[in-house]
């Protein structure tokens, strides 16, 4: 009766950890609020994030939006071929980018490639009682460490994904135009006559909240790592894995807000 009970029981106390874990992450990321706007400001350390979460992932960037490019014409022009309706494929590829698949595979690839980073960065430092020792010395670690990298991320995800839609676009026109032979005139005619600014703007307010939520979620991972080399590894996959689920998560919500507010 008692083993009964206890997986009958197991779900709930299971659940209750992880709203409770959960509440934990809220409550810390409510008390992060006011360092952003308190001095000293660590202008330093933001363009130096910037410089490793931006730059460092800009190659990265730009050989996905080519081949996603590429392989988005390629797919659109076989169903489009079929009904005639080449021309349109040029509006249909732009907002495709620009609204979904450039702020999320960007988010992604950044998940990949800085987050994890970050992640085993501060989780390393945790664990080899490098933040102990900065807070020892009077400095706000959480004002040090964690603040520079999500407002680095912030900015930085929004322009990366400028660049991924500007290289896919260019890479769509190029294998529509010149390989498959689509009409350049009217690939160009449709995207001027039927963009509108909010097939920019969602975009870009995606790409804002995803920075910001990919790296609020990787800095917190990080700076509460726990059981040395082996939970930094733990800790980098489960930031990896979260973050990259609230991407999709947020890019549903968004979608269906935007949809809502007719934008």
């Amino acid at each position: 009766m008692e083993r009964l009970f206890y997986y009958l029981g197991l779900p709930f106390v299971k659940l209750y950890e992880k709203l409770e874990a959960f509440g934990a992450f809220i409550i810390f990321q409510l008390k992060l609020i006011p360092l952003y706007f308190k001095p000293p400001f660590r202008i330093k350390e933001i363009f130096q994030q910037i410089d490793v979460i931006g730059i460092g992932s800009l190659f990265v960037i730009s050989l996905t939006a080519i081949f996603t490019g590429l392989v988005e014409a390629i797919q659109l022009y076989h169903g489009f071929h079929k009904f005639g309706a080449e021309s349109f494929m040029g509006y249909t590829i732009f907002v495709s980018i620009s609204k979904e698949l450039g702020p999320v595979f960007g988010a992604l690839m950044l998940v990949s490639r800085a987050v994890s980073a970050m992640t085993a960065e501060l989780g390393t430092m945790r664990v080899t009682e490098q933040i102990d020792a900065i807070d020892t010395l009077a400095v706000d670690s959480k004002k040090y460490l964690i603040i520079p990298r999500i407002i680095a991320s912030t900015i930085s995800t929004p322009i990366l994904v400028v660049v991924f839609v500007f290289l896919g676009n260019v890479s769509a026109y190029l294998i529509s135009t010149v390989a498959l032979g689509v009409n350049p005139t009217e690939y160009k005619n449709t995207i001027t006559t039927y963009l509108q600014f909010s097939d920019i703007g969602t975009g870009l307010i995606k790409a804002v909240v995803f920075g910001y939520l990919i790296s609020v979620i990787g800095t917190y991972i990080g700076y509460f790592t726990r059981g040395g080399a082996r939970g930094v590894g733990l800790s980098t996959t489960k930031a990896v894995v979260y973050a990259a689920m609230t991407v999709f998560a947020a890019n549903y919500f968004l979608s269906s807000l935007f949809l809502y507010l007719d934008w």
